[in-house]
Protein backbone atom coordinates (compact mmCIF):
# COMPACT_ATOMS: atom_id res chain seq x y z
CA UNK A 1 0.00 0.00 0.00
CA UNK A 2 2.77 2.18 0.77
CA UNK A 3 3.83 2.53 -2.78
CA UNK A 4 0.94 3.99 -4.62
CA UNK A 5 0.03 6.25 -1.71
CA UNK A 6 3.82 8.00 -2.64
CA UNK A 7 2.75 7.97 -6.16
CA UNK A 8 -0.14 9.25 -5.31
CA UNK A 9 1.90 11.78 -2.76
CA UNK A 10 4.13 12.52 -6.02
CA UNK A 11 1.08 12.82 -8.33
CA UNK A 12 -0.70 15.32 -6.27
CA UNK A 13 2.70 17.23 -5.98
CA UNK A 14 3.06 17.45 -9.94
CA UNK A 15 -0.55 18.63 -10.51
CA UNK A 16 0.33 21.52 -7.89
CA UNK A 17 3.41 22.53 -9.15
CA UNK A 18 2.19 22.40 -12.74
CA UNK A 19 -1.06 24.25 -11.97
CA UNK A 20 1.19 27.13 -10.26
CA UNK A 21 2.89 27.02 -12.76
CA UNK A 22 0.54 28.05 -15.04
CA UNK A 23 -1.01 30.36 -12.90
CA UNK A 24 2.34 32.55 -12.72
CA UNK A 25 3.10 32.84 -16.76
CA UNK A 26 0.80 35.76 -16.96
CA UNK A 27 2.57 37.27 -14.06
CA UNK A 28 6.13 36.26 -15.27
CA UNK A 29 4.85 37.79 -18.94
CA UNK A 30 4.01 40.93 -16.78
CA UNK A 31 7.70 41.06 -15.25
CA UNK A 32 9.25 40.17 -18.75
CA UNK A 33 7.47 43.45 -20.23
CA UNK A 34 8.64 45.21 -17.00
CA UNK A 35 12.50 44.58 -17.48
CA UNK A 36 12.62 45.51 -21.38
CA UNK A 37 10.38 48.96 -21.37
CA UNK A 38 12.83 49.49 -17.93
CA UNK A 39 16.43 48.69 -20.33
CA UNK A 40 17.56 46.02 -17.40
CA UNK A 41 20.00 44.04 -17.85
CA UNK A 42 21.92 40.58 -16.57
CA UNK A 43 22.33 37.28 -17.02
CA UNK A 44 19.02 35.96 -15.89
CA UNK A 45 17.05 38.98 -16.30
CA UNK A 46 17.93 38.88 -19.98
CA UNK A 47 16.44 35.43 -20.09
CA UNK A 48 13.53 36.27 -18.33
CA UNK A 49 12.88 39.79 -20.59
CA UNK A 50 12.68 37.36 -23.58
CA UNK A 51 10.10 35.38 -21.53
CA UNK A 52 7.45 34.03 -24.83
CA UNK A 53 8.87 37.04 -27.20
CA UNK A 54 8.34 36.45 -30.86
CA UNK A 55 8.56 38.40 -34.18
CA UNK A 56 6.64 41.17 -34.88
CA UNK A 57 5.89 42.49 -38.35
CA UNK A 58 5.17 46.15 -38.81
CA UNK A 59 3.34 47.73 -41.22
CA UNK A 60 1.75 51.58 -41.85
CA UNK A 61 -2.09 52.38 -42.80
CA UNK A 62 -4.00 55.91 -42.95
CA UNK A 63 -7.59 56.36 -42.60
CA UNK A 64 -9.64 59.20 -43.03
CA UNK A 65 -10.93 61.24 -39.54
CA UNK A 66 -12.86 64.08 -38.97
CA UNK A 67 -10.30 65.91 -38.56
CA UNK A 68 -8.47 64.95 -42.31
CA UNK A 69 -6.33 61.91 -42.72
CA UNK A 70 -4.45 60.15 -39.91
CA UNK A 71 -2.08 58.04 -40.21
CA UNK A 72 -1.40 54.80 -38.00
CA UNK A 73 1.21 52.18 -37.69
CA UNK A 74 0.77 48.55 -36.83
CA UNK A 75 2.93 46.37 -34.69
CA UNK A 76 1.51 42.12 -35.94
CA UNK A 77 2.99 39.61 -33.61
CA UNK A 78 3.49 36.43 -34.95
CA UNK A 79 1.54 34.79 -31.87
CA UNK A 80 -1.19 36.51 -30.59
CA UNK A 81 -1.75 36.42 -27.35
CA UNK A 82 -4.00 39.26 -26.40
CA UNK A 83 -6.49 41.50 -27.88
CA UNK A 84 -5.25 44.57 -29.57
CA UNK A 85 -4.38 47.48 -27.90
CA UNK A 86 -4.47 51.14 -29.26
CA UNK A 87 -1.40 53.11 -27.82
CA UNK A 88 -0.97 57.05 -28.24
CA UNK A 89 1.61 58.97 -27.12
CA UNK A 90 2.04 62.74 -25.14
CA UNK A 91 2.81 66.04 -27.06
CA UNK A 92 5.54 65.60 -29.65
CA UNK A 93 6.51 66.18 -33.23
CA UNK A 94 7.42 62.79 -33.79
CA UNK A 95 4.11 61.73 -33.44
CA UNK A 96 3.96 57.22 -34.28
CA UNK A 97 7.69 58.30 -35.04
CA UNK A 98 8.99 58.99 -31.59
CA UNK A 99 11.62 56.74 -30.89
CA UNK A 100 10.18 55.81 -27.01
CA UNK A 101 6.76 55.23 -28.25
CA UNK A 102 8.15 53.05 -30.78
CA UNK A 103 9.59 51.16 -28.12
CA UNK A 104 6.84 50.62 -26.07
CA UNK A 105 4.83 49.32 -29.19
CA UNK A 106 7.29 47.10 -29.65
CA UNK A 107 8.16 45.46 -26.11
CA UNK A 108 4.26 45.08 -25.76
CA UNK A 109 3.86 43.14 -29.44
CA UNK A 110 6.68 40.73 -28.78
CA UNK A 111 5.20 38.89 -25.98
CA UNK A 112 1.99 38.94 -28.35
CA UNK A 113 -0.05 41.87 -27.77
CA UNK A 114 -1.19 43.59 -31.42
CA UNK A 115 -0.80 47.49 -31.33
CA UNK A 116 -1.53 50.37 -33.39
CA UNK A 117 -0.17 53.60 -33.10
CA UNK A 118 -2.52 56.84 -34.08
CA UNK A 119 -0.62 59.79 -35.64
CA UNK A 120 -2.78 62.83 -33.93
CA UNK A 121 -1.99 65.94 -35.72
CA UNK A 122 -2.84 68.58 -33.09
CA UNK A 123 -0.50 66.94 -30.60
CA UNK A 124 2.24 67.02 -33.59
CA UNK A 125 1.93 70.40 -33.38
CA UNK A 126 1.52 71.18 -29.87
CA UNK A 127 -2.43 72.16 -30.04
CA UNK A 128 -4.40 71.79 -27.42
CA UNK A 129 -8.27 71.59 -29.25
CA UNK A 130 -11.25 69.37 -27.99
CA UNK A 131 -10.50 67.86 -31.93
CA UNK A 132 -8.16 65.78 -30.04
CA UNK A 133 -10.28 63.56 -27.98
CA UNK A 134 -12.09 63.43 -31.46
CA UNK A 135 -9.40 62.11 -33.25
CA UNK A 136 -8.85 59.61 -30.81
CA UNK A 137 -12.42 58.91 -31.03
CA UNK A 138 -11.77 57.93 -34.78
CA UNK A 139 -9.12 56.08 -34.04
CA UNK A 140 -10.32 53.57 -31.69
CA UNK A 141 -13.25 53.15 -33.93
CA UNK A 142 -11.42 52.56 -37.00
CA UNK A 143 -9.77 49.70 -35.28
CA UNK A 144 -12.90 48.33 -33.71
CA UNK A 145 -14.04 48.00 -37.15
CA UNK A 146 -11.30 46.10 -38.62
CA UNK A 147 -11.67 42.10 -38.10
CA UNK A 148 -8.20 41.09 -38.69
CA UNK A 149 -7.65 43.87 -35.88
CA UNK A 150 -10.45 43.48 -33.67
CA UNK A 151 -12.40 40.41 -34.11
CA UNK A 152 -15.24 40.94 -31.56
CA UNK A 153 -15.25 44.43 -32.21
CA UNK A 154 -13.16 45.33 -29.10
CA UNK A 155 -9.79 46.70 -27.80
CA UNK A 156 -7.75 47.93 -25.19
CA UNK A 157 -7.32 51.79 -25.08
CA UNK A 158 -3.71 52.80 -24.21
CA UNK A 159 -2.71 56.74 -23.77
CA UNK A 160 0.39 58.04 -22.06
CA UNK A 161 1.37 61.43 -20.88
CA UNK A 162 -1.10 64.07 -22.16
CA UNK A 163 -2.99 60.58 -24.15
CA UNK A 164 -3.58 59.43 -20.89
CA UNK A 165 -6.43 61.78 -19.94
CA UNK A 166 -7.89 61.91 -23.44
CA UNK A 167 -8.31 58.41 -23.53
CA UNK A 168 -10.47 58.10 -20.95
CA UNK A 169 -12.52 61.02 -22.17
CA UNK A 170 -12.87 58.88 -25.41
CA UNK A 171 -13.95 55.41 -24.31
CA UNK A 172 -16.38 56.74 -22.20
CA UNK A 173 -18.09 58.57 -25.30
CA UNK A 174 -21.71 56.37 -26.16
CA UNK A 175 -20.33 55.59 -29.91
CA UNK A 176 -17.21 53.97 -28.19
CA UNK A 177 -17.58 52.34 -25.11
CA UNK A 178 -19.09 49.61 -26.23
CA UNK A 179 -16.34 48.62 -28.15
CA UNK A 180 -13.40 49.52 -25.43
CA UNK A 181 -12.24 46.65 -23.42
CA UNK A 182 -10.21 48.42 -20.87
CA UNK A 183 -8.52 52.09 -20.70
CA UNK A 184 -4.92 52.38 -19.03
CA UNK A 185 -3.79 55.85 -18.21
CA UNK A 186 0.23 55.87 -18.10
CA UNK A 187 1.14 59.93 -16.43
CA UNK A 188 -2.28 60.88 -17.78
CA UNK A 189 -4.19 64.11 -16.08
CA UNK A 190 -7.80 64.11 -14.76
CA UNK A 191 -8.19 68.32 -14.70
CA UNK A 192 -6.18 70.12 -17.65
CA UNK A 193 -7.04 73.77 -15.70
CA UNK A 194 -5.24 72.59 -12.72
CA UNK A 195 -2.36 71.17 -14.19
CA UNK A 196 -1.52 74.15 -16.39
CA UNK A 197 -2.28 76.45 -13.21
CA UNK A 198 0.38 74.54 -11.19
CA UNK A 199 2.48 74.94 -14.54
CA UNK A 200 2.32 78.60 -14.67
CA UNK A 201 2.82 78.71 -10.61
CA UNK A 202 4.22 75.77 -9.39
CA UNK A 203 1.24 75.68 -6.78
CA UNK A 204 -0.98 72.22 -6.77
CA UNK A 205 -4.37 72.59 -5.67
CA UNK A 206 -3.78 71.83 -1.98
CA UNK A 207 -1.49 74.03 -1.77
CA UNK A 208 1.41 72.41 -2.14
CA UNK A 209 4.38 74.07 -4.03
CA UNK A 210 6.76 72.23 -6.24
CA UNK A 211 8.91 73.58 -9.58
CA UNK A 212 7.37 72.68 -12.54
CA UNK A 213 8.70 71.38 -15.55
CA UNK A 214 9.38 74.09 -18.52
CA UNK A 215 8.23 71.64 -21.26
CA UNK A 216 4.37 72.31 -20.34
CA UNK A 217 4.36 76.14 -19.54
CA UNK A 218 6.32 76.22 -23.61
CA UNK A 219 3.20 74.06 -24.70
CA UNK A 220 1.05 76.51 -22.98
CA UNK A 221 2.85 79.53 -24.98
CA UNK A 222 2.36 77.63 -27.51
CA UNK A 223 -1.53 77.39 -27.37
CA UNK A 224 -1.75 80.92 -25.62
CA UNK A 225 0.52 82.80 -28.38
CA UNK A 226 -2.36 84.89 -29.83
CA UNK A 227 -3.36 86.24 -26.53
CA UNK A 228 0.11 87.90 -25.41
CA UNK A 229 1.39 88.93 -28.33
CA UNK A 230 0.03 91.22 -31.20
CA UNK A 231 -1.26 88.76 -34.30
CA UNK A 232 1.10 89.88 -36.19
CA UNK A 233 3.77 88.30 -34.23
CA UNK A 234 2.11 84.73 -33.45
CA UNK A 235 2.87 82.86 -36.05
CA UNK A 236 7.03 83.85 -35.91
CA UNK A 237 6.90 83.22 -32.12
CA UNK A 238 5.60 79.83 -32.62
CA UNK A 239 8.13 79.11 -35.54
CA UNK A 240 10.84 80.16 -32.88
CA UNK A 241 9.17 78.15 -30.56
CA UNK A 242 8.83 74.50 -32.63
CA UNK A 243 12.82 74.83 -33.51
CA UNK A 244 13.67 75.02 -29.83
CA UNK A 245 11.18 71.83 -29.12
CA UNK A 246 12.96 69.83 -32.02
CA UNK A 247 16.31 71.19 -30.58
CA UNK A 248 14.92 69.45 -27.34
CA UNK A 249 14.01 66.59 -28.60
CA UNK A 250 17.38 65.64 -30.95
CA UNK A 251 19.32 65.94 -27.49
CA UNK A 252 17.90 62.60 -26.45
CA UNK A 253 19.02 61.10 -29.18
CA UNK A 254 21.86 63.09 -31.20
CA UNK A 255 23.68 65.89 -29.46
CA UNK A 256 25.59 67.24 -32.32
CA UNK A 257 22.09 67.91 -34.01
CA UNK A 258 20.67 69.24 -31.31
CA UNK A 259 23.28 71.78 -31.11
CA UNK A 260 23.01 72.84 -34.63
CA UNK A 261 18.68 73.47 -34.06
CA UNK A 262 19.69 75.24 -30.94
CA UNK A 263 21.69 77.59 -32.44
CA UNK A 264 18.88 78.15 -34.84
CA UNK A 265 16.16 78.59 -32.31
CA UNK A 266 18.00 80.99 -31.00
CA UNK A 267 18.80 82.80 -34.39
CA UNK A 268 14.80 82.95 -34.82
CA UNK A 269 14.39 84.44 -31.34
CA UNK A 270 16.86 87.11 -32.08
CA UNK A 271 14.90 88.36 -35.15
CA UNK A 272 11.82 88.57 -33.33
CA UNK A 273 10.60 91.80 -32.06
CA UNK A 274 9.39 92.49 -28.76
CA UNK A 275 7.16 91.56 -26.60
CA UNK A 276 7.76 88.04 -28.35
CA UNK A 277 11.66 88.13 -28.17
CA UNK A 278 11.29 88.60 -24.49
CA UNK A 279 8.87 85.70 -24.25
CA UNK A 280 11.17 84.03 -26.42
CA UNK A 281 14.45 84.16 -24.68
CA UNK A 282 12.34 82.67 -21.22
CA UNK A 283 12.10 79.87 -23.61
CA UNK A 284 15.07 79.55 -24.27
CA UNK A 285 16.28 80.07 -20.63
CA UNK A 286 13.41 77.61 -18.98
CA UNK A 287 12.37 80.36 -17.15
CA UNK A 288 9.35 79.38 -15.62
CA UNK A 289 9.07 81.50 -13.14
CA UNK A 290 8.81 84.64 -15.51
CA UNK A 291 7.03 83.05 -18.05
CA UNK A 292 3.81 81.30 -15.82
CA UNK A 293 2.18 84.06 -14.16
CA UNK A 294 2.47 86.19 -17.76
CA UNK A 295 0.00 83.20 -19.26
CA UNK A 296 -1.66 82.14 -16.85
CA UNK A 297 -4.59 84.59 -17.58
CA UNK A 298 -5.23 82.71 -20.52
CA UNK A 299 -5.31 79.16 -19.18
CA UNK A 300 -9.00 78.91 -19.21
CA UNK A 301 -9.50 79.84 -22.52
CA UNK A 302 -7.96 76.63 -23.79
CA UNK A 303 -8.19 74.20 -21.26
CA UNK A 304 -11.60 74.47 -19.84
CA UNK A 305 -13.57 72.12 -22.46
CA UNK A 306 -14.84 68.95 -20.84
CA UNK A 307 -13.47 67.05 -23.43
CA UNK A 308 -10.30 67.36 -22.18
CA UNK A 309 -10.20 66.52 -19.11
CA UNK A 310 -11.63 63.36 -17.19
CA UNK A 311 -13.11 65.29 -14.36
CA UNK A 312 -15.02 67.76 -16.87
CA UNK A 313 -15.91 65.04 -18.78
CA UNK A 314 -20.14 64.48 -18.61
CA UNK A 315 -19.81 61.19 -19.43
CA UNK A 316 -16.50 59.82 -17.32
CA UNK A 317 -18.16 61.62 -14.01
CA UNK A 318 -22.41 60.53 -15.01
CA UNK A 319 -20.15 56.90 -14.54
CA UNK A 320 -19.00 57.89 -10.67
CA UNK A 321 -22.40 60.38 -10.04
CA UNK A 322 -24.64 57.07 -10.56
CA UNK A 323 -22.44 54.86 -8.75
CA UNK A 324 -21.85 52.26 -11.50
CA UNK A 325 -19.37 50.44 -13.13
CA UNK A 326 -17.77 52.38 -16.41
CA UNK A 327 -19.13 51.05 -19.61
CA UNK A 328 -18.50 47.78 -21.37
CA UNK A 329 -15.77 46.92 -18.66
CA UNK A 330 -13.24 50.19 -18.96
CA UNK A 331 -11.29 49.73 -16.19
CA UNK A 332 -10.27 53.56 -14.50
CA UNK A 333 -8.88 53.91 -10.95
CA UNK A 334 -10.34 57.39 -9.95
CA UNK A 335 -9.89 59.46 -13.09
CA UNK A 336 -9.47 62.20 -12.29
CA UNK A 337 -6.56 61.64 -9.94
CA UNK A 338 -2.14 61.22 -10.98
CA UNK A 339 -3.54 57.01 -9.81
CA UNK A 340 -5.53 56.93 -13.22
CA UNK A 341 -4.29 54.05 -14.46
CA UNK A 342 -5.59 49.77 -14.61
CA UNK A 343 -2.88 46.97 -15.02
CA UNK A 344 -2.99 45.09 -18.37
CA UNK A 345 0.14 43.83 -18.96
CA UNK A 346 -0.69 40.11 -17.15
CA UNK A 347 -4.20 40.62 -18.77
CA UNK A 348 -5.27 41.76 -14.84
CA UNK A 349 -8.59 43.80 -15.01
CA UNK A 350 -9.26 46.19 -12.31
CA UNK A 351 -12.83 47.69 -11.15
CA UNK A 352 -13.02 51.53 -9.73
CA UNK A 353 -12.68 51.50 -6.17
CA UNK A 354 -15.50 51.60 -4.25
CA UNK A 355 -14.65 55.10 -3.33
CA UNK A 356 -14.31 55.96 -6.52
CA UNK A 357 -18.10 54.47 -7.49
CA UNK A 358 -19.99 56.53 -4.58
CA UNK A 359 -20.18 59.72 -6.37
CA UNK A 360 -17.82 61.32 -4.63
CA UNK A 361 -16.25 64.84 -6.07
CA UNK A 362 -13.57 64.43 -8.73
CA UNK A 363 -9.94 64.74 -7.32
CA UNK A 364 -7.82 67.16 -9.13
CA UNK A 365 -4.40 66.53 -7.83
CA UNK A 366 -2.89 66.06 -11.11
CA UNK A 367 0.30 67.74 -11.00
CA UNK A 368 1.94 67.47 -14.46
CA UNK A 369 0.39 66.14 -18.00
CA UNK A 370 4.00 66.49 -20.33
CA UNK A 371 5.52 64.15 -22.02
CA UNK A 372 9.15 63.52 -21.90
CA UNK A 373 11.70 66.54 -19.65
CA UNK A 374 12.98 69.01 -22.19
CA UNK A 375 16.65 68.37 -22.20
CA UNK A 376 19.72 70.21 -24.65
Amino acid sequence: MRLPRKRTVLLVVVVVLALGAWAAVPYVRAASLVIRMAGLHGAWIDRLGRFENGPVATRDATFQGRSGTMRVRIYEPATRRARTVLLTGGVHAKGIDEPRLMKLARDLAVAGTPVVTAEIDDLLHYRITPKLTDSLEDAILWVAADPGLAPDGRLGVFGVSFAGGLSIVAAGRPQVAPHVAYVLSFGGHGSLPDVVRFLCTGVQPDGTRRTPHDYGVVVTLVNTADQVVPPEQAAPLRAAIMSYMSASHLAMVDQKAAAIEFKHALALAAALPEPSKTLMDYVNTRNVAALGPLLLPHVEAFTDDPALSPARSTTVTAWRREGRRTPAGVSTAEPASPRVSAIVAAGARRRIPSRTRSGSPASSKTVAASSAPMKR
